[in-house]
């Protein structure tokens, strides 16, 4: 369908997919109507825990190389959202860190090397640079004890709780916005959504529920992710790091703010499981291991938040975009929220008749 006059949109779920849809929406000239099972804090979205890495190198070796492609295009995207917002400076691209301690180098080297390898563009994996002592001083001087690393200039994170905070009072003062709290969707249809016995028909409906999609998207599964919120004042990073591990990829994201200008998030937990109780012993032992590993500063670090959340994940790990009768489902952004959600967003509205790409 190709839209020619404003149209009344709906959209169930208003975690980070909702949001944005709704951001590109209302840029088209629409008026939108949310539904939010919880408050519209969204305080049980997986978008508030996340990280907001932005490395579609990094997750290379364990993606499709399609993956990176929506990265690519989605950090080209973000910019433009986030000065719409208002905030121009929660994009932080000064690129990212891999390293390792010697006894996991070859799989520092194994890792890398898949990375050259599926970049589908000579001049994507030439651009990744290897580090010696001397180089990580220059870029990391707070890793100048590790004896090698990669830098991938092209990275960078989004400030996930900057973005959730301020699309929330965007969203709430904008005219053309109605939003749904406490409304969990039990039906979504022909462009009609449902809440408990109540229609809401609309011309279009969308479907961002996530996990809550379960009844209508029945391949979906929960993949777990913790993470801690530390603040150490002894470590002076500024971009993200990440470092190999025997079970998985530590990350360590700076996150800093004028009232806590040390803060960093610590995560990579991934577990097949959509149960959402609170961390582990295990989980929070390898974390704060890992971290202490890294930097000496986080043994004097204070633990200022230990979060969990559950993403949705289809069987391939991949974003899914389905087509119904005035409805548009999107689902299974898996751990790549972030790295995605901007890309997916812009397919499912360009296959659905709303948009055309934006400039670059």
């Amino acid at each position: 369908m190709k839209h020619v006059t404003k149209q009344h949109l709906g959209i169930a779920g208003a975690g980070l997919v909702g949001r944005m849809l709704a951001l590109k929406l209302l840029a088209q000239g629409h008026r939108v109507t949310l539904f939010e099972k919880d408050s519209d804090e969204s305080e049980n979205a997986a978008a508030r825990v996340a990280a907001g890495m932005l490395a579609p190198f990094a997750e290379l070796e364990t993606a499709e190389s399609d993956i990176f492609d929506l990265g690519q295009r989605s950090i080209q995207i973000w910019p433009g959202l986030l000065e719409q917002l208002g905030i121009p400076d929660a994009l932080q691209q000064a690129g990212s860190v891999i390293t390792a301690h010697p006894a996991d180098m070859a799989e520092l080297e194994r890792f890398m090397a898949q990375l050259r390898a599926k970049a589908k563009s000579p001049d994507a994996a030439e651009s990744i640079q290897a580090l010696d002592p001397n180089a990580l001083q220059q870029l990391e001087p707070d890793l100048s004890h590790h004896s090698r690393g990669f830098f991938l200039p092209s990275e960078g994170q989004v400030n996930a709780q900057r973005f959730m905070d301020r699309s929330r009072s965007y969203l709430r003062e904008h005219p053309e916005v109605i939003w749904h709290t406490h409304a969990e969707v039990t039906d979504l249809k022909d462009g009609c959504i449902h809440v408990g016995s109540n229609p809401f028909t609309f011309d279009w409906a969308f479907d961002t529920r996530g996990l809550g999609a379960k009844k209508d998207v029945t391949d979906l599964r929960g993949v777990r992710g913790e993470v801690f919120w530390l603040d150490a004042p002894d470590v002076k990073l500024t971009r993200p790091v990440r470092l190999m591990h025997p079970r998985y990829r530590i990350y360590i994201v700076p996150r800093p703010s004028a009232d806590t200008p040390h803060r960093y998030v610590i995560g990579a937990t991934e577990i097949e499981s959509d149960d959402m109780s609170s961390m582990s012993v295990r989980s929070s032992l390898e974390l704060l291991s890992a971290a202490y590993s890294l930097h000496p500063g986080f043994g004097e670090a204070r633990i200022v938040n230990s979060l969990t959340n559950c993403r949705p994940a289809l069987d391939d790990n991949l974003p899914s975009i389905r087509h119904e009768p005035q409805v548009t489902r999107i689902n299974g952004l898996y751990r790549h929220g972030y790295l995605l959600t901007p890309a997916v967003v812009e397919q499912a509205l360009m296959e659905s008749g709303f948009a055309t790409a934006d400039a670059a």
